[in-house]
């Protein structure tokens, strides 16, 4: 039969190719998947907590790979690897990898130069990844994480709650999400950094 998925809000769809992507065949529904992400996600969430990340090493596309895979890489064949197609949102695939440098060139700049305050450099960084769409899906999962990552293991501070949500379901908590990406896609960071600490 295959797997059959309905888009909500913000998601992006995956294309037939991506789809084949698939490492457990018994999924059938996009409720399925989001459990056996949601699993493989909380697996990656434990290696995070008992990780020390050396800081010089987070702000690299290595880093940002590793992240991805950790996070899916038992769901999806792709995992932790740029996509190869367009989307209905993000820079063109084969432009990602330039804009991901900028990005991590950019935040560090901030860091060193501390041109925004922490819980601001982490957000920044947070919604640009976002924008740029790295992967083929779980975008807005992993820059969540990579927020997380940033604040915690750079600054050394309490990480995002994001409004105790993982934003999986259509609910008021994901509307507000995709009101404040839409803001932040307008230059006002600062619904998205409340959200975050909410």
């Amino acid at each position: 039969m295959g797997l059959i998925l309905d888009y909500i809000d913000g998601q992006t769809p995956l294309s037939e190719v991506e789809k084949e992507g698939l490492l457990i065949k018994i999924i059938t529904t996009h409720g399925e998947l989001d459990e056996h992400e949601q699993l493989n996600i909380e697996k990656a969430v434990e290696w995070i907590m008992r990780s020390k990340f050396n800081p010089d090493k987070i702000l690299t596309e290595e880093f940002v790979k590793k992240v991805h895979r950790r996070m899916f890489g038992k769901v999806w064949k792709w995992a932790g690897k740029f996509r190869k197609s367009e989307k209905n949102i993000g820079v063109e695939w084969h432009k990602i990898g330039i804009e991901l440098k900028y990005i991590l060139d950019d935040t560090k700049y901030w860091i060193t130069n501390k041109t925004y305050p922490p819980d601001e450099i982490a957000i920044r960084f947070k919604h640009r990844i976002v924008c740029i769409h790295c992967f083929p899906n779980g975008n807005g999962r992993h820059s969540r994480i990579m927020a997380d990552i940033i604040i915690e293991s750079i600054f050394g501070r309490e990480i995002f709650t994001w409004n105790h949500s993982n934003m999986v379901k259509p609910d008021e908590t994901r509307n507000k999400y995709i009101t404040a990406i839409k803001e932040g896609d307008k230059g006002n960071i600062i619904p998205l950094i409340e959200f975050a600490r909410n």
